[in-house]
């Protein structure tokens, strides 16, 4: 295969993978859907998790697809530093398969929510956040039914006091309230960093906010992390 820049890797059940490779290519980043049992390309330098349902969800969302063969390719390759960001579905894989910690379990409403949401930047000092400024408010969708982000309060701490939260949901002028959190994350948060900073994962679609004409361009930062 190819080198890629950045492999979008699909799974059965992946719908976001499209999308992304043509968020990435609006933005001039070079990118191609890889197939999970083909494994990755080599001198890939970026990968990303696209949303979707893995599997249909089946044990739980993004658990599934977290025992392919190919993840333990994704986590060597962020071991080595390469840039790992998972969307959605893919942060459940991304959770799921232990590049970052927590878990995402089903909203607090017990439905399927789709819907625009506001982010406030936690962390500007990240490839995924650097476009931004911290404190910043950008406005992206949302389109999960298992998106409620869970932690043990000593883990949830640790985030906290190693900076590794990125994003918390919050209203229009920034304020972080339960009445802004749409599917009852513990504190508010909407993406966190593994380990390392180059790992990333959040529920909210940036993908789905880098054109101008449909669904804005808030999301477009958040990509550039791939740069």
């Amino acid at each position: 295969m190819a080198r890629v820049t950045v492999a979008v890797v699909q799974f059965g059940g992946s719908n976001c993978d499209r999308d992304a490779v043509r968020a990435l290519a609006h933005l001039g980043i070079d990118a191609e859907r890889v197939w999970h049992e083909d494994g990755l390309p080599e001198d890939v330098s970026g990968i990303m998790l696209p949303g979707g349902f893995s599997y249909g969800d089946y044990l739980r969302a993004g658990a599934m697809a977290a025992r392919s063969p190919i993840m333990n390719e994704v986590r060597e390759a962020a071991d080595e530093g390469v840039p790992v960001l998972g969307v959605c579905n893919g942060a459940q894989v991304g959770c799921e398969s232990g590049l970052t910690d927590g878990a995402f379990t089903t909203n607090r409403s017990a439905r399927f929510q789709c819907e625009h949401v506001f982010l406030r930047i936690e962390n500007a000092d990240t490839p995924w956040t650097r476009a931004y400024d911290e404190g910043d408010v950008i406005e992206v969708p949302i389109a999960h039914g298992e998106g409620r982000f869970e932690i043990t309060d000593e883990k949830y701490d640790r985030l906290v006091d190693e900076d590794r939260v990125l994003f918390r949901y919050c209203d229009s002028d920034g304020n972080v309230t339960d009445d802004a959190n749409p599917n009852g994350s513990t504190g508010n948060v909407a993406g966190i960093l593994g380990a390392r900073d180059t790992v990333a994962v959040l529920m909210p679609h940036p993908e789905r906010a880098t054109l101008p004409d449909v669904g804005g361009t808030d999301g477009q930062g958040v990509l550039r992390g791939f740069e």
